[in-house]
């Protein structure tokens, strides 16, 4: 499968403006003498919304349900471009909001993402944490899994998704500056542990005094990039996936005497603590959640 990644600024609360560049990129990525036939079309973290909101009150003015026109839109487009694409917006869900990753495909949403980790940041002050499982959705015989931004500083997040199977894991992003480090090594450590594709697709441009970073990438099962932005300006990344590689986790390096699998190899009775629960919560974290 042939992805293609756009890192693109995107305007705040303009949903329809952002909803036009977004189908113009997933045009040009299905053209052959751009992309050779991109597959699967990856958008930053809210790309249909924008990010930096000041309160829940303009949240919700552009967040929808899944049904709405936003996803609506976008299920139009892939099924005319027979493409998939993940996006981000807003999920409005009864009184609550959630940052969300869509993945949409030629016969409607094929599932989503709420985002679990939660920094304290623009639209992330006024959500509430994920409260569904880590899923894997497979489209065109590839395993799919989604996380958000934030979540790419948790290797749980990861790990959850390629314990299910995952061939690539799509992490659309918003890092603002003091993102560097994770942007440079994290992404191709969870895809080098995981023995996955990972591909980290951020935001450029600025927002109510936030600047976005670029720095997006696609890295191999084993760490290497495949393809990774030369800094904070608006370009596409392209990568081929190939699920055979990120379901091989054994790796024979000297025949009979160095061999690893990172699965196999696991010593879950040993991990407990991991999943113990963490009270502390800063004051303003508290104020916010609660």
């Amino acid at each position: 499968m042939r992805i293609a990644g756009f890192q693109m600024d995107v305007k705040f609360a303009d949903v329809s403006g952002n909803l036009d560049r977004m189908e113009q990129a997933m045009r040009s990525a299905v053209q052959p003498v751009t992309g050779a036939g991109a597959k699967l079309v990856i958008f930053p973290e809210c790309s249909a919304t924008g990010y930096c909101f000041t309160s829940i009150d303009e949240c919700r003015q552009v967040a929808e349900s899944m049904d709405g026109p936003i996803c609506q839109r976008m299920v139009d487009v892939c099924r005319e471009l027979d493409v998939y694409s993940v996006f981000g917006m807003i999920e409005s869900d009864g009184d609550r909001l959630f940052n969300v990753a869509v993945l949409a495909g030629p016969t409607g949403v094929v599932g989503s993402y709420r985002k679990v980790h939660l920094p304290y940041l623009g639209l992330d002050m006024f959500t509430t944490p994920g409260d569904e499982p880590f899923m894997v959705h497979e489209i065109e015989g590839v395993r799919i899994g989604l996380n958000i931004c934030y979540d790419s500083a948790f290797p749980e997040s990861s790990r959850m998704l390629a314990l299910q199977g995952a061939d690539l894991i799509v992490l659309p992003t918003n890092w603002p500056p003091g993102a560097e480090c994770l942007a440079r090594t994290a992404i191709a450590t969870r895809a080098m542990e995981n023995g996955i594709y990972y591909a980290a697709i951020n935001r450029v441009g600025e927002e109510r005094g936030f600047r976005f970073i670029g720095r997006s990438s696609i890295c191999a099962p084993n760490g290497d990039a495949m393809s990774e932005s030369t800094g904070n300006a608006a370009e596409v990344l392209w990568a081929d996936i190939d699920p055979e590689r990120s379901r091989n986790k054994h790796f024979v390096r000297v025949p009979g005497k160095h061999e690893i699998d990172r699965f196999a190899d696991r010593r879950p009775e040993m991990y407990g603590a991991i999943v113990a629960p963490h009270q502390f919560r800063t004051p303003k974290q508290r104020a916010c959640r609660d």
